[in-house]
C-alpha cells in the first residue's frame, strides 16, 4: 500500500511540476502584454455584469474559472503586430471571450457534461434551462458591446466564426454516425469547429489596430492554420501519456474520429478495419479494447502522419507571419505558436 501511495504521489508531483513549467513559459511569452491583459480582465468583468442577482453570481463563477486566455492573447499580439492596442482591441478581446464562453456553456448542455476545466459546468450547478439562458445572455452582451460602439466589422468577423463553429459541430454529428469519415471532411470539421475562432481572434486584433484588408485576411489565414494545428495537437494527446493531458483514448470512447485513427483505418486491411470500427461502435467503454486500438494507431503510422500534418500547418502559419511587416513582437507570436503545438495539456 505504501508503494502504491508513493507512486500516486510521484505521479501527482510530476503533473504539478509540468503544469508549473507550462504556466511559467506562457507567462514569459505574454510578458509584453501583461498590463493589457490585466486591464482586459477588468473590462471583461464589466461587460458580463447584470442587474439580476442570479446572473451576476453565475458571471462571477465563470470569470473565476477562466483558462489560459489564449484567445485574448492572440487578439492583443495581433494588434501589436500593426499599430498597437487601443480601446477597440479591448472590445474585440471581450467580444471573442463573450461569444466563445457562450458556445462553451451551450456545448456543455448539448454534451450533458458536468465538468469544464476541472470545475463544475454551469448546467451541473444550475441545470440546463438556466445554462441555456446564460449562454443566450453572453451572446447578447457580445452583440451589444459591438453594436453600441459601432464595431460592425469586428462583429461581422466573430459572428462568422460562431456560425462556422455551429456548422462544424453539426457536420461532425452528421458525418461520424456511420464512422466513415474522410480526411477531407475531417479538415472541414476542424477548420469550422476549432480553427475559425482562433482565425477570428487574429483577424479582429489586426482590424482593431488599423491593418489593411489584405493584412487582416493574412492574419485570419495565419490563425486558421494555427487553429488546425492546435486541434491536431489535441487529437495526438488522445494517444499519449495519460499522466498528463486528457485520459488516453477518450476520443475513441466518445466515438470521435480524429486524424490518427482516420489515417490508420485508411491504411488497414478490411479485417483490421472492421475490428477497429466494431470496437468504436460497440466496445468503446471496454478499456482493453480501446487500448488495443490506441496501441495499433501508435504502431501503424497514425501518430507520425498526424504530427507531420500538424507541423506542416504550423510552418505555413509561420511563413505567413514572416511575410508581414517587421515588428518587435513577432518573436513572441512565434513562441506562442510553438507553445500551443508543444503543449501537453
Amino acid at each position: 500500500m505504501a508503494n502504491i501511495n508513493q507512486l500516486h504521489l510521484n505521479k501527482k508531483n510530476r503533473i504539478n511540476c509540468f503544469i508549473c513549467i507550462l504556466v511559467s513559459k506562457l507567462n514569459q511569452i505574454k510578458a509584453p502584454i501583461d498590463s493589457e491583459l490585466i486591464l482586459f480582465e477588468t473590462k471583461f468583468r464589466e461587460a458580463m455584469k447584470s442587474s439580476v442577482p442570479l446572473l451576476d453570481t453565475i458571471m462571477t463563477y465563470i470569470v473565476k474559472r477562466k483558462g489560459k486566455q489564449i484567445r485574448p492573447i492572440f487578439v492583443f499580439f495581433s494588434a501589436k503586430l500593426f499599430s498597437g492596442i487601443n480601446e477597440s482591441t479591448h472590445r474585440a478581446a471581450s467580444l471573442v471571450e463573450l461569444l466563445h464562453t457562450a458556445t462553451l456553456v451551450h456545448d456543455d448542455v448539448v454534451d450533458d457534461s458536468d465538468e469544464r476545466r476541472g470545475f463544475f459546468s454551469i448546467n451541473a450547478l444550475w441545470k440546463n434551462k438556466i445554462a441555456v439562458l446564460v449562454g443566450d445572455y453572453l451572446l447578447s452582451r457580445g452583440l451589444l458591446l459591438s453594436v453600441q460602439n459601432k464595431d460592425y466589422h469586428l462583429l461581422e468577423i466573430v459572428s462568422n466564426a460562431v456560425k462556422e463553429m455551429s456548422e462544424g459541430e453539426l457536420l461532425q454529428i452528421e458525418k461520424t454516425r456511420n464512422l466513415n469519415l474522410s480526411e477531407e471532411v475531417y479538415y472541414d470539421i476542424i477548420r469550422k469547429k476549432t480553427a475559425s475562432l482562433i482565425a477570428s481572434c487574429c483577424a479582429i486584433g489586426a482590424a482593431s489596430s488599423g491593418a489593411t484588408e489584405e493584412q487582416i485576411e493574412q492574419m485570419r489565414l495565419f490563425g486558421e492554420k494555427i487553429g488546425i494545428a492546435f486541434q491536431m495537437k489535441d487529437d495526438l494527446m488522445d494517444y499519449g501519456d495519460e499522466d498528463i493531458g486528457k485520459p488516453t483514448g477518450i476520443d475513441l470512447k466518445e466515438k470521435k474520429l480524429t486524424l490518427p485513427i482516420i489515417y490508420t483505418l485508411n491504411q488497414a486491411d478490411s479485417s483490421v478495419k472492421n475490428k477497429i470500427i466494431n470496437t468504436i461502435k460497440n466496445h468503446h467503454n471496454n478499456k482493453r479494447r480501446v487500448k488495443e486500438v490506441v496501441d495499433y494507431v501508435n504502431t501503424h503510422g497514425g501518430i507520425a502522419y498526424t504530427k507531420n500534418a500538424m507541423n506542416t500547418y504550423k510552418d505555413e502559419a509561420l511563413a505567413i507571419l514572416d511575410n508581414l511587416p517587421d515588428s518587435p513582437y513577432k518573436p513572441n507570436v512565434k513562441e506562442l505558436v510553438e507553445f500551443i503545438i508543444s503543449r501537453s495539456k
